[in-house]
């Protein structure tokens, strides 16, 4: 018998609408996954996996989003109010009208990231503009 060599793609995850408030999602991967319009208000996702990801419109009310990847997720139009984001990595990442008001991302990566399209206090704008300028 011969076996046949089937490439198997990853299959992508479809969280797109869904709820998941207040849930332990620590470590949890959703590297490419689609998270648009989902709600993850109070969640704990520390450590997660979410490079790559379509988080259009979706809600992280006060969740901890401590060390979790972004790299390369489209973040436009999301809510992260008073989120915990320090550690974070937002390389490449896609920022327009991202609601980021009250978080702590201050000692996060935001290389090539468009953090100036999105809504943020003031002082931790003019913290990234010295330490992430605008090209």
């Amino acid at each position: 018998m011969s076996k046949e060599n089937k490439q198997v793609e990853p299959e992508r995850k479809d969280w797109s609408f869904t709820s998941h408030i207040g849930e332990n999602l620590r470590d949890v991967n959703l590297a490419g996954a689609d998270l648009r319009r989902a709600v993850f208000d109070e969640a704990d996702l520390e450590g997660a996996d979410l490079s790559g990801a379509d988080l259009r419109k979706a809600s992280f009310l006060r969740a901890n989003l401590m060390k979790c990847a972004f790299d390369g997720a489209d973040m436009r139009g999301a809510r992260f109010l008073k989120a915990r984001m320090n550690m974070s990595n937002f390389q490449n990442t896609k920022l327009e009208n991202a609601d980021l008001r009250g978080i702590r991302g201050r000692y996060a990566i935001w290389r090539e990231a468009n953090w100036w399209d999105a809504k943020m206090d003031d002082d931790l704008a003019k913290v990234l503009a010295k330490k992430w300028p605008r090209p």
